[in-house]
């Protein structure tokens, strides 16, 4: 009796850009918490602290009036410190493993940057609504500044999701930008790049005390108004976003 073994079903047909791109982003949701679990148990610690505060507060006597220093807490954007981590491990973790699987470096470039702008959107969405909570409620019932601190509050709900939107996409792309000069020159490339960058940052640094500058450039900034800065702080996120895809399409995986 002779047994036919059928041939291996060869899949021939060809996908979508579309559905390379997602299948990224897929990869990248594979462990959840590292994009939204982790930032948001980070946002719900400090927002205790800032509760506990607020307790401690009223119990000795004080007024709304004296916390209103509380506006000047960074703790609203306490998990922008841990996406630069995630935009770190978003390619050094995951680059070998997609090229691995077929992918290539544009889809696996253009499906991060897909899922970074989700992350930025959520998170924005979400900062931007607790802000106006905040607000609604009086500090929580105690009169604290947890959201509505910093730039936070002070216009709409919509600047409040632009300029949360513009601030997560640049840490989470600083942290993937550098990740590919790492994964395309390694070491020396990135001394090169920190060396360049620090001769950057102290000539701009004598140029502006010598020609007495300041004045000019502070009053710059001050004209841009918080849109216009954050529409800054956005563009230096593309900046960062593009210069990570020229990058990463020459780097090797190790």
């Amino acid at each position: 009796m002779t047994t036919v073994v059928a041939p291996p079903t060869t899949r021939t047909e060809t996908r979508s850009r579309a559905h390379e791109i997602w299948r990224i982003v897929r990869l990248h949701c594979i462990n959840p918490s590292v994009f939204f679990g982790i930032p948001a148990i980070i946002l719900a610690g400090a927002w205790a602290v800032v509760m506990v505060i607020g307790l401690i507060a009223q119990g000795a006597g004080a007024t709304p009036a004296d916390l209103e220093n509380m506006r000047y807490s960074w703790a609203v954007i306490s998990p922008q410190w841990y996406l630069v981590v995630v935009g770190v491990q978003a390619v050094g973790l995951t680059f070998s493993f997609a090229l691995g699987f077929g992918a290539t470096r544009r889809d696996f470039w253009l499906g991060t940057a897909v899922m970074f702008s989700l992350v930025s959107v959520l998170f924005a969405a979400v900062i931007a609504t607790l802000v106006q909570l905040e607000i609604a409620t009086g500090g929580w019932g105690l009169g604290v500044h947890m959201f509505d601190a910093l730039w936070y509050g002070q216009t709409s709900w919509l600047v409040d999701f632009y300029t949360t939107f513009a601030l997560e996409a640049l840490v989470l792309f600083i942290g993937a930008g550098v990740t590919t000069i790492y994964m395309r020159w390694r070491i020396p490339g990135m001394l090169i790049v920190t060396a360049a960058f620090t001769a950057l940052v102290l000539g701009g640094i004598a140029w502006a005390t010598l020609s007495g500058s300041w004045a000019a450039i502070f009053a710059w900034f001050s004209g841009l108004g918080l849109v216009g800065g954050f529409s800054l702080v956005l563009a230096i996120a593309v900046l960062f976003a593009v210069g990570g895809y020229v990058v990463i399409r020459r780097a090797t995986p190790r």
